[in-house]
């Protein structure tokens, strides 16, 4: 039995040896390789903070201490650690464990994240909670400089300095989020963690501000003015301790003994204390550390090349969206791309490559890209933002107030719309709908297949006024995208197959269910027209009425949450323009969703072929007795 299986709980780690501890980092790494090299997952940030995690695991008793992670992703080391390496190779799998901190999974996992910048929020809040009901506990937030370009930590850290409560915060720092960092603090940070003679120095500047004698009021305010202008000169690290916090380090985060040695240190110091760490990200795996980006997040690989197992597949949305912008920015030079630290995860690599002048990575902050998009709008430029829809959820006030409310030409690309699978219920994309759909002059739209995905490019960017356009993280359809480019219609919606008794309406991918759908409702004697919504905002009440009119019964499918989605937008407009008498049923999520392959969470959910022939029964449209011919190519669930 390896040293891994004998580690049940954080206090079976204060009894290694410094020896055992870089054995059990080894083993650590690779059942974190072999487990994520067949259920794909976050392997570069888990590999990074193998000894940190062991380090913050003897130093301090938790749960009864409080280890707060900011984004969760790296949180694998962790969950080893405290009593679930019998479900680890479940990890990410539906019903399995998550890959972010679970607070249902374990008392360790006292805060549940998945977005960046959070963490210190929540353990000042910790911390305050603590000193009021008279605890003595330690709290810890363990954030990456990626995590330090949102403004929200910034925030965290005001409050903390003034609060001047006791607080440990954990940089750890690997020149990397997703992609590698951008902006000031990413060279301020790289400045701090490359110059070997910091600690020399600080001592040394320590030493003469205390030698400086104070005599009268005048002199201390000059000599005060002189400590602060000598310490801005000359010690790095001032940026935080003006805030109110002791800095220590930076460390090498890899030196188990050293971390310990200075996470010590910090646990012993009165009032807020940062720890910067420095750490490789996919740290003892060698294809993980020569491409981190990769194995950031990554699908299945062979853990002996570290080579990723792809299968032939149409191209995913994502890549079809980056292909089309690129296309369309080498005959427009004033269409710009704005990324909010993901220009790889949203497609935007080669526009990258070949725009590099009109390209904006601004780091992890949605709400300024927004706003930014804006200005570059009535600058003249066109800029288009791509950014997850789960982190657009970061960005509405700049979305309402900035963009629409000023009807600025910008295109907002909402990737990763519905569930996007093992990453579960912090990243999928399913409220964007209901988010958006209220603003006022913002056209949202979503193609059913990657070739309307192309048109739909387009015709935002011909389009006067703010436009959404989402898109899944899956494959295309595979179907041809040679045609021209064209604009399509705003608020047009498309009848893809005509029908008496019922009418399926889909927005988005889903749509393609809903055809296979009908051609089984055909086999039970239902002839089922469906819509290709298209347009979300503005509807097409024309044509929507129409059929709403002749069939009375409707089925609307939505990868996204029912209140406030699509199905919600039919049942206003019936309202609105009179229509009574109609049944409606609406397949879409009700809660929060699970982790799990998109399939199954679809097949779960009702949003199948199975879900759609369900909800016509409830319409009453046949009886189950009703036994179907076969029909060849169904797939349903």
């Amino acid at each position: 039995m390896g040293l891994l299986e004998s580690i049940h709980a954080p206090k079976d780690l204060r009894v290694l040896n410094l020896e055992e501890l870089i054995k059990l980092a080894q083993e650590i790494r690779q059942e974190m390789i072999d487990v994520v090299s067949k259920n794909g997952g976050h392997l570069a940030p888990n590999l990074g903070v193998v000894e940190l995690t062991l380090a913050l695991h003897r130093t301090f008793d938790s749960p009864c201490d409080k280890i707060i992670w900011d984004v969760g992703h790296q949180t694998y080391v962790h969950k080893l650690l405290t009593g679930r390496l019998d479900r680890f190779k479940t990890i990410r799998q539906y019903h399995g464990l998550s890959g972010f901190p679970k607070r249902a999974e374990s008392d360790c996992d006292c805060f549940e994240t998945g977005h960046s910048s959070t963490s210190i929020s929540a353990a000042v809040g910790f911390a305050k909670a603590r000193d009021v009901l008279g605890e003595r506990h330690s709290v810890i937030a363990v954030i990456g400089d990626g995590a330090m370009t949102g403004g929200m930590a910034f925030e965290a850290l005001n409050h903390a300095g003034h609060s001047e409560t006791n607080l440990i915060v954990v940089l750890n720092d690997n020149e990397m989020s997703i992609s590698p960092n951008v902006g000031a603090m990413s060279s301020y940070l790289s400045r701090l963690r490359s110059d070997p003679r910091y600690d020399k120095r600080k001592e040394d500047i320590e030493y003469l501000l205390k030698r400086i004698p104070v005599i009268g009021t005048q002199v201390a305010k000059a000599v005060a003015k002189a400590k602060d202008s000598l310490k801005y000169l000359l010690v790095p690290g001032l940026i935080f301790e003006e805030l109110g916090f002791t800095y220590l380090g930076p460390i090498d985060g890899h030196d188990q003994a050293l971390v310990e040695q200075l996470l010590t240190q910090a646990k012993n110091k009165k009032g807020p204390v940062l720890v910067h760490v420095v750490t490789c990200k996919g740290k003892g795996y060698k294809p993980a550390e020569e491409n981190p980006d990769i194995f950031h997040g990554v699908s299945p690989f062979d853990p002996e090349t570290g080579k990723i197992i792809k299968k032939s597949a149409p191209p995913t949305y994502t890549a079809v969206f980056g292909e089309t912008l690129c296309s369309l920015a080498k005959i427009d030079p004033k269409i710009v791309a704005i990324s909010a630290a993901m220009p790889g995860g949203t497609g935007l690599k080669d526009f990258v490559s070949q725009f590099p002048d009109r390209f904006y990575d601004v780091g992890i902050a949605e709400q300024h890209a927004v706003t930014f998009a804006a200005g570059l709008a009535f600058g003249g430029l066109k800029p288009v933002v791509a950014i997850y829809s789960t982190f657009y959820q970061r960005a509405y006030d700049q979305v309402l107030h900035d963009v629409c409310l000023q009807q600025a030409n910008v295109v907002l690309a909402i990737d990763r719309a519905g569930v996007v699978g093992d990453d579960g219920p912090t990243h999928h994309g399913v409220f964007d709908i209901s988010i958006f759909r209220i603003i006022p002059n913002l056209i949202f739209m979503a193609p059913k297949d990657e070739n309307e995905l192309r048109h739909m490019l387009y015709t935002a960017l011909q389009h006067r006024g703010p436009v959404a356009l989402r898109y899944p993280r899956s494959v295309g359809q595979g179907v041809s995208m040679d045609e021209p480019l064209k604009e399509i219609p705003i608020g047009k919606a498309e009848v893809m197959r005509e029908g008496r008794d019922v009418i399926l309406i889909g927005i988005g991918p889903i749509v393609n269910t809903c055809l296979l759908a009908a051609q089984e409702l055909r086999h039970r004697g239902v002839e089922a027209a469906v819509i290709n919504l298209r347009f979300i905002s503005p509807l097409d009440r024309e044509l929507l009425s129409h059929y709403a009119r002749q069939t009375k019964k409707i089925i609307t499918v939505e990868d996204h949450i029912l209140k406030g989605g699509m199905g919600s937008a039919i049942l206003e407009l019936l309202e609105e323009e009179g229509i009574e008498g109609v049944t409606l049923e609406r397949i879409g999520y009700d809660a929060f969703v699970d982790q799990g392959s998109i399939s199954q969470l679809h097949s779960v959910h009702g949003l199948s072929v199975k879900g759609i022939v369900k909800a016509a029964e409830r319409l009453r449209l046949f009886h189950t007795s009703q036994t179907p011919m076969p029909l060849s190519g169904t797939t349903g669930k």
